[in-house]
């Protein structure tokens, strides 16, 4: 185990012993899912089980009903809103545009103030980002599976009215769960019912975007441009129709990074094992039924 991960759960109370004496796993590798299952029957006494990311795509075949499962949720959402809030700059600005001339350009542009934003998704990046939206006045619609209200947004609708949603959005942002029921939720349609200068921002997962469709969109002009941290493939390979548009920016999956996350996951886990040992529910828990 990483040495702050380490310091952490000692930091909560607990102590740091052998698999098969342990009351809890920490689980720190995101790409290593296929190996939590081997770690866990290693540790039979074993009831609660930590998992690095809020997105845990790559671990969901592992999960169970004979433990407490708990992620990442919300650890990393302030880390993906300035994402979020540079992507919309970075688009609303002509900023694609600007860093590729090479003589002086026509001057293009618009606020982000007051600004119409769209959310795909009503969790922790959702939360986080209407916090800090609040100063811009932007008009903000989340859509999300319950339709449930979400403080701090104009209006929150149901995943089946995401069509509507969009319709009259400057931008929509892509900050979901990956499920079987949001992959390739942005495609054509949705693509065809934003306005065809909107932008589209991903900061969830690669598989929520249909490629095929969005290149289409592109190649037609019928959105202003893309923003995408997270891609399918990923990495993008070298090649890729994607990275010959000017309006498509491709950051490397930097919404959070390993050096901004782990002093963050490292909090969440102190918290987290202070709360077990006092018997206290814990934070951020994994719906094993959803998959997040």
């Amino acid at each position: 185990m990483h040495a702050v991960l380490v310091a952490a759960v000692e930091a909560g109370g607990g102590t740091v012993v052998d698999l098969d004496e342990a009351d809890a796993i920490i689980w720190a590798d995101p790409a290593a899912g296929a190996e939590l299952r081997r770690h866990v029957e290693a540790a039979p006494r074993a009831t609660w089980i930590q998992l690095p990311y809020a997105g845990i795509e790559t671990m969901v075949d592992q999960l169970d009903h004979d433990h407490l499962w708990t992620c990442g949720k919300g650890v990393y959402a302030d880390a993906c809103a300035e994402w979020m809030f540079a992507a919309l700059l970075t688009a609303f600005r002509n900023i694609p545009a600007y860093v590729r001339a090479e003589r002086w350009p026509e001057q293009q542009g618009r606020n982000l103030l007051g600004a119409r934003i769209t959310l795909l998704g009503a969790g922790g990046l959702a939360e986080a980002f209407l916090r800090l939206a609040e100063p811009w006045g932007c008009t903000t619609t989340v859509v999300r599976r319950s339709g449930k209200p979400l403080p701090g947004a104009a209006r929150t609708v149901r995943t089946p009215d995401r069509f509507d949603a969009v319709a009259d959005a400057d931008a929509v942002i892509v900050c979901l769960s990956l499920t079987p029921e949001t992959t390739g939720i942005v495609d054509a349609e949705l693509l065809a019912a934003m306005p065809d200068d909107a932008w589209l921002l991903n900061v969830g997962r690669g598989p929520h975007v249909v490629n095929d469709d969005l290149l289409a969109a592109l190649d037609a002009g019928t959105i202003g441009g893309a923003v995408l941290d997270v891609t399918d493939p990923e990495p993008l390979p070298d090649g890729h129709p994607l990275w010959g548009f000017d309006n498509v920016v491709i950051t490397p999956h930097v919404g959070n990074t390993p050096e901004m996350g782990l002093p963050l996951l490292a909090t969440r886990v102190e918290a987290n094992v202070r709360r077990w040992i006092a018997g206290d529910e814990l934070l951020g828990p994994v719906d094993v039924d959803a998959g997040y």
